[in-house]
């Protein structure tokens, strides 16, 4: 993989993306995590306006260290990046205390929920100033597994780094400087209160989710864990289908306006 010429490309094609559409730069939620320390510092290479937008809700310590350490070392090495912290945890409260109890004891609607809690303060900060909503899911997750959530952190202007697998991603983040402790983080979608890691949540590490994303060949051939882990691929990709196509649209026939 020529991380180099990927770092290059990738850099160019949101530039020109970027100045096409009027915008006046990109603005990033910093996670703590790879995709969005990867996808902020490729928005700062441009040399365009980049806003990193911290916004913990009840957020683990250590994650929220690593997003601040990234967006920090990001203003040092770019004079381009700005960056804000908005705590969302109040907000969060707010909106738990005026759904049904049903809901709010419901852990997938209530993690959602704060991604999409994430996604609007993006888009109402990112219009505010012009700017571009980056997105940073990667190419196992956005069409492999759909690990994200619809409207939440799926609900972007561009990805930059969708068609770049896990692993690849981690390739790139060295070449281009993010600090090691990122890099060497269990990746996590921090929407847990128990930390929980992707691999807890999914049953299968990234470096295996990408080989049963490519697999073509003979089931029958495979171990007992290859074959768990086709199987968890399979179930992710059909339960998360909905997410990686259109919205479906329920065309009326013509003479029906007549």
């Amino acid at each position: 993989m020529q991380t180099n010429k990927i770092a290059q490309h990738i850099t160019q094609w949101l530039l020109d993306y970027a100045q096409q559409a009027g915008a006046k730069g990109f603005i990033i939620g910093i996670s703590g995590g790879i995709d969005s320390a990867v996808t902020s510092t490729l928005c700062a290479q441009t040399g365009m306006d980049t806003f990193v937008l911290s916004m913990p809700i009840r957020q683990g310590k250590g994650e929220h260290n690593r997003a601040l350490n990234h967006i920090q070392d990001l203003k040092k090495k770019y004079a381009n990046v700005r960056s804000l912290e908005i705590d969302l945890t109040s907000s969060f409260e707010s909106l738990e205390a005026s759904f049904p109890q049903d809901t709010t004891n419901h852990f997938l609607s209530m993690a959602n929920t704060r991604s999409r809690l994430r996604m609007l303060t993006l888009y109402a900060v990112g219009q505010s100033n012009g700017l571009l909503v980056a997105g940073t899911g990667n190419k196992v997750e956005d069409f492999g597994v759909g690990f994200y959530t619809k409207y939440g952190d799926g609900g972007v202007d561009l990805s930059p780094i969708a068609d770049l697998m896990k692993t690849q991603v981690w390739q790139l983040a060295k070449e281009i400087g993010v600090l090691p402790e990122i890099i060497e983080a269990k990746p996590t979608d921090g929407l847990f209160d128990d930390g929980r890691s992707d691999e807890d949540q999914i049953g299968a590490s990234y470096p295996e989710l990408e080989w049963a994303m490519e697999f073509e060949g003979d089931s029958s051939t495979l171990s007992e864990r290859q074959k768990e882990v086709l199987s968890i691929y399979q179930r992710f990709h059909r339960a998360n289908k909905h997410k990686m196509v259109p919205i479906p649209v329920c065309s009326i026939p013509k003479e029906f306006f007549h």
